[in-house]
């Protein structure tokens, strides 16, 4: 396993009426982060909040590409971004237990936090279609270049990893900054890594490593992998 620390490369906000990032996501022009009771949009380039939508906005977010995911207390609620309404809800499989979330191959990724776990989702339905276990408890998640992330956030520590999709077994460690705890994870699919930072009201920007990048930016999983859950 190769472990380093992380390279911390720019801090934004804190934003007004904001005090918590609990999930955080990307869609090609701005990054969404969930605080509690709305979905706030930035722009990654000046830092600027430029808008929010008023939805229950508790833990993971994601975006498929035209609809924003975002889990709220045992639900998972689907989002026009165009007009902020929700229109459609699966159960969320943690029941109300649930931290990160993304997007890859057509499923959702939802993280267990004190279960450890990582679930692939079916998003119209909310089915488990198979589990990553994990050693430490799981905040945010993503994909990003057939790579699966997710942060861990334990007492005063956070770290970032890239773990087998296969077995959970980590292949790559990013340690924060002491204090620098993580709630959600995205991949802009490139060389960004966001990080939600929990209390502080903040969104950090980590470089992903260059280790071995895989031509392009998918996000797909390797095929074959089975189930543990």
């Amino acid at each position: 396993m190769k472990r380093s620390s992380a390279e911390v490369i720019r801090e934004y906000g804190p934003f007004p009426g904001a005090g918590h990032v609990r999930g955080v996501t990307y869609d090609g022009h701005h990054v969404w982060f969930a605080s509690g009771d709305k979905l706030n949009a930035i722009d990654p380039a000046s830092g600027a909040a430029v808008r929010s939508i008023d939805v229950a906005a508790h833990a993971g977010t994601a975006f498929d590409g035209r609809h924003l995911f975002q889990i709220a207390e045992n639900r998972i609620q689907k989002i026009d971004p165009n007009t902020g309404s929700v229109v459609a809800t699966i159960p969320a499989p943690g029941g109300g237990r649930d931290s990160g979330l993304a997007w890859a191959e057509g499923a959702l990724w939802v993280g267990q936090y004190r279960d450890r776990k990582i679930h692939q989702i079916d998003p119209e339905t909310g089915t488990i279609l198979r589990t990553i276990e994990s050693n430490r408890f799981v905040t945010g998640v993503t994909w990003v270049d057939g790579e699966l992330w997710h942060a861990t956030s334990e007492g005063d520590e956070s770290e970032l990893r890239r773990v087998d999709p296969q077995n959970g077994e980590v292949q790559e460690l990013l340690e924060m900054p002491r204090g620098f705890n993580v709630s959600g994870l995205e991949s802009d699919g490139g060389d960004r890594l966001f990080c939600g930072g929990q209390k502080t009201g903040k969104v950090w920007a980590v470089r992903r490593p260059r280790r071995n990048r895989a031509v392009g930016r998918s996000t797909k999983r390797p095929s074959g992998s089975k189930s543990k859950g």
